[in-house]
């Protein structure tokens, strides 16, 4: 920052011979070069995203697991968020404001997508949980487990130990 002399206040940027400009120029010089870094990060994570599979592509009757957390593209997400913000910290301590003040809304946006990357990762690594067998057709559900005093181990019970139509939960 520059200062007049016996002042504590920064000089404004129209008063420093076209400096001013200069951070203009170099804000929107590294608002394409960021725009750029974001839209190949986003294609290779788009590509890399493809390969993983998806549940339900097993064989039928199969318990499908849920895949373990992928930290990559949070970690990704995180450093450009940081980078972002570095630039702002540094735009504002060379007294650019307007520039920093870009580079802060940046980092804000890309804060927001950081999260909401993480919370997709953790939401296909922690699924809810599956439906109680019997369902529709074509609908995964999780087998019911068996009672011990349930000799079928159909897992529901029946009021004297019949038919199913005098099952509680068939329906009948």
């Amino acid at each position: 920052m520059v200062f007049a002399p016996g002042s504590r206040a920064p000089l404004p940027p129209e008063t420093r011979g076209g400096v001013g400009l200069g951070g203009g120029c170099a804000a929107v010089l590294v608002l394409v070069l960021e725009v750029l870094v974001a839209l190949v990060m986003g294609v290779f994570l788009l590509a890399r995203g493809w390969a993983r599979p998806v549940a339900g592509d097993g064989p039928a009757g199969t318990v499908v697991e849920a895949p373990p957390m992928d930290w990559t593209p949070t970690v990704w997400c995180a450093v450009f968020t940081l980078a972002a913000l570095i630039v702002a910290v540094a735009f504002l301590l060379s007294g650019h404001p307007y520039a920093g003040g870009v580079q802060l809304c940046v980092a804000a946006c890309a804060l927001l997508v950081t999260l909401g990357v993480f919370t997709d990762a953790d939401h296909r690594a922690h699924p809810a949980p599956l439906p109680p067998c019997p369902t529709r057709a074509g609908v995964l559900c999780a087998p019911r487990v068996g009672d011990a005093r349930d000799p079928g181990r159909s897992g529901h019970q029946c009021r004297s130990g019949g038919d199913s139509h005098e099952c509680a939960d068939s329906g009948g």
